[in-house]
């Protein structure tokens, strides 16, 4: 199998033969880098948002648009479907990079995270060494990298500036909301994780969740992205766990329904915190259902629920 970065990498070359088709603008810089800008002066879109999401999973998943019910409404959602969730969620996609050069800022995420080797543990807990020429980097924000911010992203994957591939999308954009759905199987996965749970022993991960609408500023916006996941994601996992007992354990503790914050809005909570996401239970950041299909014991385990009505107010949906 090539390399995830290699694979990201074509993504990338797939978006630089549609950027008309995408409505995304292509910057070179100074140094050789490439960046896609896919919502921070382009327009963008959903189908913008798909390949994003795409390079974040490093290839390794089947992402589509798909009709999604709110309340009677069809809005757009977007369905994850992957046999490679470790690698691919926790590996690659995990946005636990905060890029910061002299007054940029981003969250980084995508398989150039594995070539910076950020979130060490992670990798040893799964077993993924990423070795690669080149890198693709998915930044989430308002503002374009320049050379320097290319630069310095570079010698932290240990490659040169010429072989980096960046896309880049701020939260308040259609391509950063999509992108921020396509998140469902790794919220999951990511909350076992921090659970202490051996995600290697997840198999294969499915997950659907609503696309939020862009609608307010940009901290608006990220809550409604969140909400999208914590309200009104669904997914199904299979794996093998032979302590079926503890696994329900975990199942039960998984779902958003078992924070303390649970209820409203994720802007409501976030503004009662001050702003400030450690004074936010980070058990809030899980999809409202999950499914487990545990293979040996052919046992099939459901906790949590949707939550339509907080949706439709995180949304701003007004019915006529």
């Amino acid at each position: 199998m090539m390399s995830i970065n290699e694979m990201g990498f074509e993504v990338f070359e797939e978006m630089l033969d549609l950027a008309d088709d995408l409505r995304v603008d292509v910057i070179e810089l100074d140094n050789g880098a490439v960046v896609i800008d896919a919502g921070v002066k382009a327009p963008g879109g959903l189908w913008a948002g798909i390949f994003i999401s795409r390079i974040c999973m490093a290839d390794l998943a089947d992402i589509q648009i798909v009709p999604y019910d709110l309340r009677g409404i069809s809005v757009p959602g977007i369905q994850v479907t992957t046999d490679h969730p470790a690698v691919s969620c926790m590996g690659s996609q995990c946005a636990m990079w905060q890029i910061k050069v002299d007054k940029y800022f981003a969250m980084g995420s995508g398989p150039a995270r594995a070539l910076a080797r950020k979130t060490k543990e992670l990798y040893e807990r799964i077993g993924f060494d990423e070795y690669s020429d080149v890198g693709a980097v998915v930044l989430e924000s308002s503002r374009i990298p320049d050379a320097a911010v290319a630069a310095r992203i570079a010698e932290m994957c240990g490659i040169e500036p010429s072989d980096l591939r960046i896309a880049v999308a701020p939260t308040d954009s259609v391509a950063g909301m999509v992108q921020v759905s396509a998140r469902i199987v790794e919220t999951g996965m990511h909350k076992l994780f921090s659970m202490g749970f051996d995600i290697t022993k997840i198999k294969s991960g499915w997950g659907v969740a609503p696309i939020a609408p862009v609608a307010g500023d940009a901290t608006r916006c990220m809550g409604a992205s969140n909400d999208a996941i914590i309200y009104g994601g669904d997914t199904y996992y299979t794996l093998e766990y032979e302590n079926l007992d503890e696994l329900k354990d975990y199942i039960r503790k998984m779902p958003s329904s078992a924070s303390r914050d649970y209820g409203v809005p994720f802007y409501n909570a976030f503004k009662a915190a001050g702003f400030d996401f450690f004074k936010v239970d980070h058990n809030i950041f899980a999809p409202a259902r999950v499914v487990m299909n545990e293979l040996r014991s052919r046992t099939t385990i459901a906790s949590g629920r949707l939550n339509h009505d907080v949706l439709m107010e995180s949304f701003g949906i007004q019915v006529l």
